[in-house]
């Protein structure tokens, strides 16, 4: 692919042919477990107190039937004895070889309905859009990905990333 600078010199796009092939497809489905102790040490890891994520019976005296899982956590992915960690779902880098470092340029959470522990969540990642552009650190390729998580079939949490591959 060719691109144009505002000078109109032709300029090698960042975004290959068989990148551009992977917008819009979903990536394999990937299954997360949302754990209580999960819960727990993400609600630590990230300074929430309310004891609602750590204490069942404030979690059941809310309403909950159980913890509820923080802003931001959606379990732990559940892998197989040969699975290689990390392995699933659309990559954060490495999709052009020329660029070897990225950045989270940030993430958006829509959620649908509250996740609680013992949720198993299924989540279908897909690429939504590229765009390159030139930084003070170099070429960027700006990625935006986009991830449901479904409990039984119905969407709970639509996560979306942007990442800055340089």
């Amino acid at each position: 692919m060719v691109e144009h600078d505002a000078g109109g010199l032709v300029t090698a796009s960042l975004v290959t042919a068989e990148m551009e092939q992977l917008l819009g497809r979903d990536y394999p489905p990937v299954t997360y477990d949302v754990e209580r102790s999960g819960i727990r040490l993400w609600a630590r890891a990230v300074g929430y107190t309310d004891p609602v994520y750590y204490d069942l019976s404030c979690a059941r005296e809310r309403g909950h039937h159980d913890l509820p899982a923080p802003p931001g956590f959606l379990g732990h992915e559940r892998y197989g004895a040969d699975q290689e960690i990390g392995s699933q779902g659309p990559p954060i880098r490495g999709l052009n070889p020329r660029l070897t470092r990225s950045l989270n340029g940030g993430t958006e959470y829509e959620y649908h309905d509250t996740v609680h522990a013992g949720d198993v969540l299924v989540a279908t990642g897909r690429f939504t859009n590229y765009r390159q552009r030139e930084g003070s650190i170099g070429p960027m390729l700006i990625i935006r990905r986009e991830v449901v998580f479904r409990r039984d079939g119905v969407p709970v949490v639509v996560m979306r990333a942007t990442v800055i591959n340089h």
